[in-house]
C-alpha cells in the first residue's frame, strides 16, 4: 500500500495550499499539516517554505515531492498489470507531444487498438519536458517526441525523420514556387507555435546558427495547437513553420502547399522513448509498422 501521506504531499503540491488540499481529500487542516510534519520528520527535510501567502518545496521537497509521484505511480503501475495479467488485456498510457498529436501517431494508435482486441491506449499531450518528467516517474508508459533524450535508463526507437517546412495556402503567391527564402518569410504574417515547443526552439536555433533572430520576422500570433495554426493557413491570415508529418491529411486532400527552406534544412527524428523494464516490446514493432503503413498511404 502507499503511504497515504504520500497523497497528502501530492494534492498540497498540485493545490498549493494545505486548505484546499484537505478539501481536496476529505480531511481537516490539521491532519494535512501533521502528514507534512511527520514525512518531514521521517525523512529528516523541511519539504515547503512559506513565502507570503504561498508555499514552496525546498530543494529536498522537490525530490521527495518526485519520488512520491514515482511511488504513486509505481503501485498504480503493479496494480494494473495484475488487473490486465487477470483479464488478459493490455492497457497502456502514451504521451505524446502537441506536434505528435497532429500527425499520424494518434491515428496509428487508434489502428493498433481497433486490430488488438484486448489493448487498450489512453494518450496524454504535453510538452516534451512534462512528458519525460512523466516517463521518469513511470506516469506514463511510453512517450513519443521529437528528437532525443540522452538517459542511460530510457530506451529509444526511431519512429519517422521529420523536418520543418513553410506552411502556405493553395492560393497564396509563394504556393507557386519549388522552394522559398529566408528573405521570403521576412516578408510574410508569421503564426508560430509557442516558445514552448520543440517546432519553435528548432526554428529558431537554426535562425541562430545563420546568425539571425525571431526579431526580424514578421510574427503576428503565436498558437500551442496546430490544427488551429493550419486553419488559419488555409484562410489566409498568415504562413507558419510547421513539421511535415502535421501537415500528411491536407497535403493528401490537397488542403495546403508546403515549402522547403532554401539553405535552412531542419532535420529531426521523432522515438518513441520508454523504460529498460518496458514488457510489452512487440506492441512498439507492431506500432511501427503500422506507422510506416500510414504514412506511406498519405505519402502516395
Amino acid at each position: 500500500m502507499v503511504d497515504s501521506k504520500l497523497h497528502t504531499l501530492l494534492a498540497v503540491c498540485e493545490f498549493n495550499s494545505f486548505t484546499k488540499a484537505a478539501e481536496h481529500l476529505s480531511l481537516t487542516q490539521p491532519a494535512v499539516t501533521q502528514h507534512i510534519k511527520q514525512l518531514e520528520k521521517e525523512l529528516g527535510v523541511k519539504i515547503f517554505n512559506r513565502i507570503g501567502s504561498e508555499i514552496k518545496p525546498t530543494n529536498e521537497g522537490n525530490i521527495v515531492i518526485q519520488y512520491a509521484k514515482r511511488n504513486i505511480a509505481l503501485y498504480e503501475r503493479m496494480m494494473q498489470d495484475i488487473l490486465n495479467e487477470k483479464h488478459h488485456t493490455r492497457r497502456l498510457t502514451v504521451g505524446i507531444t502537441h506536434t505528435a498529436e497532429s500527425n499520424a501517431v494518434a491515428e496509428v494508435l487508434g489502428k493498433y487498438c481497433s486490430k488488438n482486441a484486448g489493448t487498450s491506449i489512453t494518450i496524454i499531450s504535453d510538452s516534451i519536458k512534462n512528458l519525460y518528467d512523466m516517463l521518469k516517474n513511470y506516469e506514463i508508459d511510453i512517450a513519443v517526441v521529437e528528437g532525443q533524450i540522452q538517459d542511460d535508463s530510457i530506451n529509444s526507437l526511431l519512429l519517422d525523420t521529420d523536418s520543418l517546412v513553410l506552411v502556405v495556402s493553395n492560393n497564396h503567391p509563394l504556393a507557386r514556387k519549388g522552394m522559398v527564402t529566408i528573405d521570403d518569410i521576412k516578408k510574410e504574417k508569421l503564426i508560430l507555435r509557442r516558445p514552448s515547443s520543440s517546432t519553435r526552439n528548432l526554428f529558431t536555433a537554426h535562425l541562430e546558427s545563420h546568425n539571425m533572430s525571431l526579431d526580424e520576422f514578421n510574427v503576428i500570433l503565436e498558437v500551442d495547437n496546430t490544427a488551429t495554426i493550419k486553419d488559419l493557413i488555409r484562410r489566409d491570415i498568415g504562413v507558419s513553420i510547421l513539421a511535415r508529418s502535421v501537415c500528411l491529411d491536407e497535403l493528401k486532400k490537397g488542403k495546403i502547399t508546403v515549402l522547403p527552406i532554401e539553405n535552412l534544412s531542419m532535420i529531426r527524428e521523432m522515438n518513441i522513448l520508454y523504460h529498460r523494464d518496458f514488457k510489452h516490446v512487440d506492441i512498439l514493432q507492431n506500432i511501427l509498422k503500422e506507422y510506416n503503413k500510414t504514412v506511406k498511404y498519405y505519402s502516395s
